[in-house]
């Protein structure tokens, strides 16, 4: 991964010893929507998945640069109306009744993920249009989670679909598809195809049980690499032709914040055991759990400190490949196996970038109850 940039460094730099933290740039984000939209076609509606970065600084800054906010619970819905969004989705297989009365209150799009949210719906006496998440049969494209085409919880086994729209209750509208298939896919080309098939499915499907086709969504999976600076190919996206009278949704997470964030944690202690050398950080998965949950070693930047006050020796390492391990009393609290190291010291800073995307939000935070990170916000 590339140096952070000097604003960042600057920031991170400025922190107190022992330093941990996350931050996020607000300007990047910005400049990643812009990004985005711009390689999207007509009548395309972008939207930003809460779910990827819920910090109140991240929502705030892409319910503006984007359309709108998706949202899968109560909280983020209030989230989503705290920070004014123009538009709100709300998905997830497990609504309570007082979130989907709150949804509907809110004026945000339900995509309904079985007949029996119909019905509880209905028996709400609550009046809205909906969209309906169809899990298909095929998918033709891949990514680290497959959401439908495959046994999941999420949305109507299309085989079951046509039973679905024959008992529709009374006050609710048909008006879409939710078609949200894959997380992180890194081919372009396979993404526009599987945003043509959604289309024509849609289409197709909707025909076929004369519903006013309004909706495609077809959810996000606009994939990153965390092991090198590459992401998926926008530009096939920009040829997918969108019909007149249909909205196509986008509902990335990811692809939008996670280049805005960097972790960064202070080098507490260097050791070497049965031949591996250690670099044990104030921090770890509790507080970035991505590595560990998905099997892989997220690179990081050295960020030199100079100051050294301790009366003490200064424990440092030179040309040598480095595990980076968090302070947990668990072998498997690992962000980093094996890279090398040209010079790291006791006190200086390990800085992960590529870390805004499903970093601090869906870790372990309270196992042994060591502090939280710092939030810094550029």
């Amino acid at each position: 991964m590339a140096e952070p940039p000097g604003p960042v460094a600057d920031a991170l730099r400025r922190l107190p010893a022992p330093a941990c933290a996350y931050l996020y740039d607000t300007a990047a984000l910005r400049r990643q929507a812009d990004h985005l939209r711009s390689a999207l076609p007509p009548r395309t509606t972008l939207l930003y998945a809460v779910k990827a970065n819920g910090h109140r600084a991240v929502v705030d800054t892409l319910a503006a640069a984007c359309d709108g906010l998706e949202v899968a619970s109560g909280g983020e819905l209030a989230l989503a109306v705290q920070a004014g969004a123009r538009r709100i989705v709300f998905g997830g297989p497990a609504k309570t009744d007082a979130e989907l009365a709150a949804a509907v209150a809110a004026g945000a799009l339900l995509n309904v993920e079985s007949r029996h949210e119909l019905d509880r719906l209905a028996g709400l006496g609550l009046r809205t249009d909906i969209c309906l998440r169809v899990n298909r049969s095929t998918v033709g494209v891949t990514g680290s989670h497959a959401m439908t085409g495959t046994p999941t919880p999420f949305g109507i086994d299309e085989s079951q679909l046509p039973a679905v729209l024959d008992a529709i209750p009374a006050g609710l509208t048909v008006i879409g598809f939710h078609l949200h298939a894959v997380s992180n896919n890194l081919d372009g080309a396979a993404h526009a195809g599987f945003l043509r098939d959604a289309l024509d499915w849609s289409l197709t499907t909707a025909a076929r049980h004369h519903l006013n086709l309004r909706v495609v969504n077809a959810g996000g999976g606009l994939g990153v690499d965390y092991t090198s600076p590459a992401s998926i190919d926008l530009a096939p996206l920009s040829r997918v032709t969108v019909p007149d009278g249909v909205e196509l949704i986008l509902e990335p997470g990811r692809y939008l914040a996670a280049d805005a964030g960097y972790y960064t944690a202070e080098v507490l202690d260097l050791k070497t055991t049965h031949g591996r050398t250690f670099a044990v950080l104030r921090g770890g998965t509790h507080h970035f759990r991505l590595p560990a949950a998905w099997g892989y070693s997220h690179p990081f930047t050295v960020l030199p400190i100079d100051t050294w006050d301790r009366p003490y020796p200064r424990p440092a390492i030179t040309d040598t490949p480095v595990d980076a391990v968090g302070e947990l009393c668990t072998p498997r609290d690992v962000l980093t196996r094996g890279q090398h190291v040209a010079r790291l010291r006791v006190g200086d800073r390990l800085v992960f970038a590529r870390t805004g995307a499903y970093g601090w939000d869906i870790s372990h935070h309270d196992f042994l109850r060591h502090p939280p990170p710092d939030f810094v916000i550029l």
